[in-house]
């Protein structure tokens, strides 16, 4: 599968996805660096933070117009 390939609505669902996956692979492991929870923790705040504010990220359809990616 190709990025150029995908649709919008598979673009979103790859990404949520990938997202999915990573948040998992933090929280999956007990025996995992206190650090890097911690990091994880506060990044989620962070985005938290940025959502509160307004801020909700570039909308799909921006990112597929700059990848040239609207075609599918």
């Amino acid at each position: 599968m190709q990025v150029n390939n995908l649709t919008i609505d598979e673009l979103k669902a790859l990404i949520r996805e990938t997202v999915r996956e990573t948040i998992e692979e933090f929280l999956a492991d007990p025996d995992a660096n206190q650090t890097i929870k911690e990091n994880f923790k506060q990044e989620l705040l962070a985005i938290q933070k940025r959502r509160e504010a307004g801020f909700k990220g570039i909308p799909i359809a921006e990112v597929m117009q700059k990848l040239d990616l609207g075609n599918g």
